[in-house]
């Protein structure tokens, strides 16, 4: 049976390899694929050849690509020769090599040699250009270079290293003959000998090397003139030499000038607030230091110069300049500025000169404290650490010490007397550091006894001192003080006389504050915001009437109006501060005329509020007609009515009626003092009709700002309407030409008659048409298939076609490969594991030999 089923085998593949042979050989059953026309560029999938061959193929062709890349992913241990034409068998080796140098030539070409077609190659020597070596000028050396450098002469090195053994050494006997007339040389006479002929050695070779520079110039100009007739076109140093330069235009001079301007230097890096607020502490500190010293009498010598110890060798040619002369280029505050460097000079020359400043600016300090309010708004923004130290008779007597007695740098040791002088003067200066209060007595305990200035300084040298990022308490200290200063400042307002001045100096630093803590500066405002106000409305619960408030709240209302914002349509800060003027305006009656003056006023300080918002405020034109009420004589038919807290006829309703004809003389214009809010006095008639005066000034003033604030408003003349019918009640011929030139301008800024507005309605628009939906109505060909109408959308739809179908084919390809792989790495396993198999096998079939051999000669043993 065995031999029967291998013959029956043997017949099978005899039979299959003529059926191959066979198809091979047929021709019908080749499949041919005709192409009705080439196209170019196009790659077409039509074949030639026997059934199932193009799988083959495929195979093969994946075998050839994907399987070596699978082979080799990963690994790194192959060298591939990279060089041109080393795995191309047809070219010969002679053209391998001159298409390698052609290619190393092109890429040592330079881009800009592209373009030269027509220009030749430049002579070389060594290298060098010939047109570049003509520039270059030979360097004499000094006379104490050798041309043979690192050579000694043979006598030189016998007498300096020989031992001197050169020098005496044992003659031979025909030099004997030839010196035998001549006396025996000591050592110092061969010394001198030798010296004398290495000069004249050196001065022979300086004399070779000079011949040879002569010689050497004149072959350079030799072959200047016989370069020209090597090449037909000349070098390009040449060439630009030959050239006559062509003269400078407007342009080209300006370019040159440019390039040599000052060009910008990078500034320094802009430091954070605290480290500014860190070195200004220790700027203070250091400052606050060496004021108690010299207050101790304990005052420093003047910078001593060093000794510095010179050689006897010392040429002094190796000195170097302290300052540098060239001026540096920065941009500060927005501009360029040119910044020379000053030289440094000792910390106490520095400190005095800042002592002197502190002095020369108690002195301004005294000047601005007589000065008007005007005045002193244009200057609340000059403020600095070191100014107002002393008065105008300190800073006298300072200038007489210091032409007395030398500064702490002088060179000389300082006297008993001019010791005791520099103590006092440390003694009277402010100290530099302070420590926060903690109540508004120590707040007045450290600034009351010092001018405006004064405190003004002393109050920022304690913001510097206790900055909130230098200590972990500073914060809640700076907020607390900034209500002790507005204690301090209602205070101010307050006593007889007022201190305005010192107020309007204090501003900015509680503006500082405010703007560190403003929740703090908020709740500190509204607090005493809300105490005035409880204290009206108590008042006229009790007693039916009350006061207008005192010149300590209305500093604290324009202090309002100067930290937050009043144009805000609700703030927690403005809006009750607001509510209070209201409140004053309509609850407060007037008796006389600082009441009126109070009114005013706050009037001014409501327009200071609502400028900008422009937001209406019927009380402060109440009051303005009221105040104009009390100017009219005749109070009958007067075409308009008053309210509280004004009434038609009363008590106070003349009060700005003028008591004689003959009071306008020697009256003009002047701004109302806020003293006159808190104890008015007036001594005559005069005097009190020329305030009157003053008081309808400012409100028809008044009157005029608030109608060019008001004119956009469209019950603009029926709001003004009443003011302007009192206004005709007026005297005026009672009154100066100032007077009545304002009267009449405020008449031209209010309307006769209300101006045409027409009412009210909706905007006219056109009606918008509803939505119609026209249908879509799509062509349908060719077995139900949607094709666009366009040729647009006939060509979007065949790339669409493309696309899937090509989409289609790369998914096919990818899962072809994706399969070859599979079956690759299946069929590696599997050889793996039979050949794993086959070994194991191997190792058992010899273990189990390695066994039977054991038991064999076990039973051999014992028999």
């Amino acid at each position: 049976m065995g031999k029967q089923q291998k013959k029956k085998n043997v017949a099978d593949k005899v039979r299959k390899t003529k059926t191959s042979t066979e198809i091979k050989n047929n021709p019908f059953e080749v499949k041919i694929n005709k192409k009705k026309f080439d196209v170019l560029g196009r790659k077409t999938k039509h074949d030639v050849g026997l059934p199932g061959v193009s799988r083959s193929k495929a195979i093969n062709k994946r075998k050839n690509t994907l399987l070596k890349e699978y082979k080799q992913k990963g690994k790194a241990n192959k060298f591939i020769d990279r060089r041109f034409g080393e795995y191309d068998t047809k070219m010969a080796p002679e053209d391998k090599i001159l298409q390698r140098f052609s290619l190393e030539r092109q890429r040592t070409l330079e881009k800009k040699d592209i373009y030269n077609l027509n220009e030749d190659e430049e002579l070389t020597h060594y290298g060098q250009s010939l047109a570049e070596m003509e520039k270059l000028n030979d360097i004499v050396d000094s006379d104490s270079d050798s041309e043979e450098k690192g050579l000694l002469s043979a006598e030189l090195t016998a007498s300096h290293f020989g031992g001197g053994g050169g020098l005496l050494r044992k003659k031979s006997p025909g030099e004997k003959e030839d010196e035998g007339s001549q006396k025996a040389k000591s050592r110092q006479e061969l010394i001198e000998e030798l010296i004398i002929k290495s000069k004249q050695e050196k001065r022979e070779r300086q004399t070779q090397k000079e011949e040879a520079h002569v010689l050497t110039e004149k072959l350079d100009q030799e072959w200047k003139s016989i370069q020209g007739l090597l090449s037909h076109k000349g070098s390009k140093a040449q060439s630009q030499d030959q050239t006559e330069k062509p003269k400078l235009d407007d342009y080209d001079m300006m370019v040159r000038e440019l390039g040599f301007e000052m060009k910008a230097q990078p500034s320094e890096k802009l430091k954070s607030e605290e480290e500014l607020a860190r070195e200004e502490r220790e700027r203070l500190q250091k400052l606050e230091a060496d004021r108690l010293r010299r207050m101790k009498g304990d005052l420093e010598e003047g910078p001593k110069k060093k000794t510095v110890h010179f050689s006897a060798d010392d040429l002094n040619d190796g000195f170097i300049l302290d300052k540098e002369d060239k001026k540096m280029l920065a941009y500060q505050d927005g501009k360029w500025s040119v910044e020379e460097e000053e030289e440094k000079e000792g910390e106490s020359e520095e400190e005095v000169e800042e002592c002197e400043e502190e002095d020369d600016g108690d002195d301004d300090g005294d000047d601005d404290s007589g000065n008007d309010e005007d005045e002193d708004d244009s200057e609340e923004d000059a403020h600095s650490d070191l100014e107002s130290e002393q008065g105008s008779a300190e800073e006298e007597e300072l200038d007489k010490d210091e032409e007395e007695f030398p500064t702490a740098s002088a060179p000389r040791p300082l006297s008993e007397e001019e010791r005791k002088a520099q103590q006092e003067i440390a003694k009277a200066e402010l100290p530099y550091t302070f420590k926060a209060p903690e109540s508004t007595e120590e707040l007045k305990s450290m600034l009351q006894g010092h001018f405006p200035e004064k405190q003004r300084l002393i109050l920022d040298r304690t913001l510097k001192s206790n900055h909130p990022s230098l200590g972990v308490g500073n914060k809640l200290k700076l907020q607390k003080m900034f209500g002790f200063l507005l204690e301090y400042m209602g205070e101010l307002a307050s006593s007889k006389p007022p201190e305005l001045n010192t107020v309007n100096i204090l501003i900015p630093q509680l503006y500082g504050l405010s703007q560190l803590f403003p929740a703090a500066a908020c709740k500190a405002m509204q607090t005493l915001l809300t105490d005035s106000a409880h204290d009206i409305e108590e008042t006229v619960e009790v007693t039916g009437r009350a006061a207008f408030p005192g010149l300590d709240v209305l500093i604290y209302l324009k202090i309002t109006a100067l930290l937050f914002p009043t144009s805000d349509f609700r703030h927690p800060v403005t809006t009750p501060a607001f509510l209070c003027i209201s409140q004053a305006l309509t609850k407060c009656p007037l008796t006389c005329l600082q009441d009126v003056t109070c009114g005013l006023v706050l009037c001014c300080l409501a327009l200071e509020y609502v400028a900008l918002s422009q937001r209406l405020c019927p009380e402060v034109i109440n009051f303005l007609l009221g105040v104009l009420h009390l100017a009219v004589p005749d109070k009958t038919n007067l075409g308009y009515s008053v309210v509280s807290p004004f009434k038609q006829v009363g008590r106070f309703g003349e009060l700005l009626v003028l008591s004689s004809p003959e009071a306008p003389e020697g009256w003009s214009r002047k701004a109302l003092p806020l003293s006159a809010t808190q104890g008015l006095q007036l001594h005559s008639h005069l005097e009190t009709n020329h305030y009157r005066l003053s008081l309808l000034d400012t409100c028809l003033d008044l009157v005029k700002k608030f109608a060019v604030l008001y004119k956009d408003i469209p019950s603009f003349f029926h709001i003004f309407q009443p003011i302007r019918a009192a206004l005709k009640h007026l005297p005026l011929k009672n009154y100066p030409s100032t007077l009545q030139e304002c009267h009449r301008e405020v008449l031209e800024a209010l309307p006769e008659t209300p101006a045409e507005q027409l009412p009210l309605v909706f905007e006219k628009k056109k009606p918008i048409p509803l939505k119609l939906l026209t249908p879509k109505i799509v062509e349908v060909l060719d077995y139900g298939k949607k094709r666009g109408n366009t040729k647009e959308q006939r060509e979007q739809e065949r790339l669409k076609h493309k696309y899937k179908k090509e989409f289609k084919g790369a998914l096919r390809e990818i899962r072809k490969d994706t399969r070859f792989l599979a079956q690759e790495k299946l069929s590696d396993v599997m050889r793996r594991d039979s050949e794993r198999n086959r070994k194991v096998k191997e190792l058992f079939g010899s273990r189990s030999t390695q066994e039977g051999e054991w038991k064999s000669l076990k039973k051999m043993k014992r028999k």
